[in-house]
């Protein structure tokens, strides 16, 4: 199993720190660097800024978002990002939701399955530098009864295969995942229901497509917080979660809410989401259970994080994406040091 980082997103007045946390794995071997946009800082110019400041780590979008710009954009970018690195880039994509799709970038948050699975074969097209051409539901080049003409890609990629990630939470596209990507984004990942929450329908997309699970990259993000104090480390990242099962997306539509449902919370969700939109985010952060914390980070002693990672490798996960806690550079920094030291005491370094 290898290892990543994931710095969220730049501009929250940590950005020096999240280059030398990058820097920091670069040198310690961590596989991949992944960086995230949602309505503030983007995620190519973060990873341009990281990919020229590191020798060997792969830089990673986590995702670049689908309603944001237009699938032959996204080709430029990827080809562009993969040619300055010297082959280390990744392309990650999601749909985003609701809220921002129609609310920042004007797209209606429809069809968000058909529409990644038109995106994602005209990104490969164009990725490919074959002539674009297409006709579908939501996008068809060139425009019919018009000037434009098939056009072919003019930067050379590194790679003629960049790997392409898709973030999925739902069963029906994390079985769509495994079908047309090489690999998954999740979030809030427990070890002990991932084989139910996610790797089946991965599994099942792979079937589909007439493949295995060999290859396929099953990547989720962690956050990593180190000490001998478990229940108040997990205190730390009540408001995170109680952000994301709570907050995120409308009552109707929040697939972290959904996914808490299926991990066997459903009434504990209700009430988070409830308080949260109510605008109690304390009282959604305290009715949180420890219990479900402690499932989807890595908490504690590295003895114990090096036990909790041998059952994430053990659920089919490929590549254990961190993201290291503290208050200060010099804590996320040693968070990222015990991460390596977790991962050789486990024995799947």
């Amino acid at each position: 199993m290898r290892l990543g980082i994931n710095l969220g997103y730049w501009g929250a007045g940590m950005d020096g720190d999240n280059l030398a946390v990058a820097q920091e794995a670069d040198r310690l071997g961590y596989d991949v660097c992944w960086a995230a946009e949602a309505y503030g800082s983007d995620a190519p110019t973060v990873l341009a800024w990281v990919a020229a400041r590191t020798e060997n780590i792969d830089i990673g979008s986590a995702i670049m978002q689908i309603p944001a710009r237009q699938p032959a954009m996204t080709a430029m970018t990827a080809a562009t990002l993969d040619s300055l690195s010297g082959g280390r880039f990744r392309l990650g994509l999601g749909v985003s939701g609701p809220q921002v799709s129609e609310g920042w970038y004007g797209v209606k948050f429809d069809k968000p399955l058909a529409r990644t699975r038109e995106y994602v074969e005209i990104v490969r097209r164009a990725m490919s530098r074959e002539r674009l051409s297409y006709e579908g539901e939501h996008w068809t080049l060139p425009l019919p009864d018009g000037p434009g003409k098939p056009i072919k890609l003019t930067v050379h990629p590194e790679r003629e295969h960049i790997p392409l990630y898709i973030a999925a939470i739902g069963p029906k596209n994390l079985e769509q995942t495994g079908e047309i990507a090489d690999g998954a984004l999740l979030i809030f990942p427990s070890a002990d229901h991932l084989e139910d929450t996610a790797v089946r329908y991965l599994r099942a997309g792979r079937e589909k497509a007439g493949k295995t699970m060999e290859g396929f990259d099953v990547c989720p993000t962690l956050p990593l917080a180190v000490g001998d104090d478990v229940n108040g480390l997990a205190d730390m990242f009540r408001p995170y979660t109680a952000l994301y099962v709570g907050g995120m997306g409308s009552r109707k539509q929040n697939f972290y809410n959904q996914l808490a449902q299926r991990m066997g919370y459903e009434k504990e969700a209700a009430e988070i989401q409830d308080k949260y939109l109510a605008g109690d985010k304390s009282g959604a952060a305290a009715a949180v259970p420890h219990q479900l914390i402690d499932q989807t980070t890595l908490l504690g002693p590295v003895e114990r994080i090096a036990e909790r990672m041998q059952a994430y490798a053990a659920a089919g996960v490929t590549t254990l994406t961190l993201a290291p806690a503290g208050f200060t550079l010099d804590e996320r920094i040693a968070a990222l040091r015990a991460g390596t030291d977790a991962l050789e005491r486990s024995g799947l370094a």
